[in-house]
């Protein structure tokens, strides 16, 4: 990096570490492209990160969850914490962009309550997140956001990856949206630390409510010591039921610090995060060709190589290469 370039770096986390609101969003707009300005300036924010709470919003799509986020951040606010917002678009097929419906959605709590709502594109990335989630994050962390919620693009059940990033999830379900708890059961129960069925002023939300808690009750009874998930029924479209749901993301906040759970929390998200820097490494390098494959590739055409032997191969070249080697 030049020296121009590093100057530039060390200024803008200075002013972002300050609170300055348009150098976290410049902070923002730089991680989301990545590339050597990104890493340098997460470098530099990441010792002065781990002090925000971050929950993420989870569940199908049409169940309220902007909404939801909407209400609790209005929530927060008023409770006096500084709030932050990361809203996961669908990418635009045709621009890549995100569809910016959520920060259309959050702007009047952006404007009149101060709350920092940012819309990251999803660029192609399962699970319901954007590859710059985590960063994103990081940066609101280091600005001073004391809870920052992480609302996901909304599909279903590969949704799981939401457990990776934050420390307490939301799964937010709706009735009249068919068989809502065969929806659940793989994979999203098991991730759920607050159950919120939303719409609940609608027919069959008492049912759905019901369904939930007997199925949290069966898992409880094997895990007697461990939190249990409240169920909470509300109304975000008029902030019936909202601060109920806060204050049992608190709880579960003060639970994961009391229990000791919060430290192995945080070593599960590290650990997950180093693993996917590393297949995006692997993955752009690969996307690059930097490591020519041409022979693993016709071995697989004529069925002289298996696969996954293939892939091993590949994976050492690339180790290889990335490492300098002769």
């Amino acid at each position: 990096m030049t020296p121009t370039a590093k100057f530039q770096v060390d200024e803008l986390a200075g002013e972002l570490l300050a609170g300055d609101e348009r150098a976290l969003s410049r902070g923002l707009s730089c991680v989301e492209r990545g590339g050597d300005l990104a890493e340098a300036l997460l470098e530099n924010l990441y010792p002065h990160t781990g002090r925000a709470h971050i929950v993420g919003i989870t569940g199908s799509p049409g169940s309220g969850k902007s909404t939801l986020t909407r209400g609790l951040a209005r929530a927060a606010t008023k409770m006096g914490m500084t709030v932050g917002v990361i809203a996961v678009d669908p990418s635009s097929p045709f621009s890549g962009g995100a569809i910016l419906g959520d920060r259309i959605r959050m702007n009047d709590v952006a404007v009149e309550l101060g709350v920092f709502v940012r819309s990251l594109a999803t660029h192609g990335a399962l699970g319901g997140l954007s590859r710059a989630a985590a960063d994103s994050v990081d940066l609101m962390d280091a600005a001073g956001r004391q809870v920052i919620f992480v609302e996901t693009v909304g599909v279903g059940q590969d949704e799981t990856d939401i457990m990776q990033t934050v420390h307490t999830v939301v799964v937010v379900s709706v009735p009249g949206l068919g068989d809502e708890i065969q929806t659940l059961k793989a994979g999203i129960l098991e991730i759920s630390d607050v159950h919120v069925v939303n719409k609940a002023d609608r027919e069959g939300a008492d049912r759905v409510a019901a369904e939930l808690r007997s199925m949290l009750t069966l898992d409880a009874a094997k895990n007697i010591d461990s939190w249990q998930p409240p169920v909470l029924a509300c109304v975000a479209l008029r902030e019936e039921g909202v601060p109920a749901v806060l204050d049992a993301i608190r709880d579960h906040s003060n639970h994961l610090k009391n229990s000791g759970e919060l430290e192995r929390r945080h070593r599960r998200m590290a650990r997950a995060r180093l693993l996917s820097i590393v297949r995006n490494f692997l993955s752009d390098a690969t996307a690059r060709q930097d490591c020519d494959c041409d022979d693993l590739l016709n071995g697989m055409v004529t069925r002289e190589l298996a696969p996954y032997s293939g892939g091993r191969m590949l994976l050492a070249r690339l180790a290889h290469s990335q490492g300098g080697g002769a």
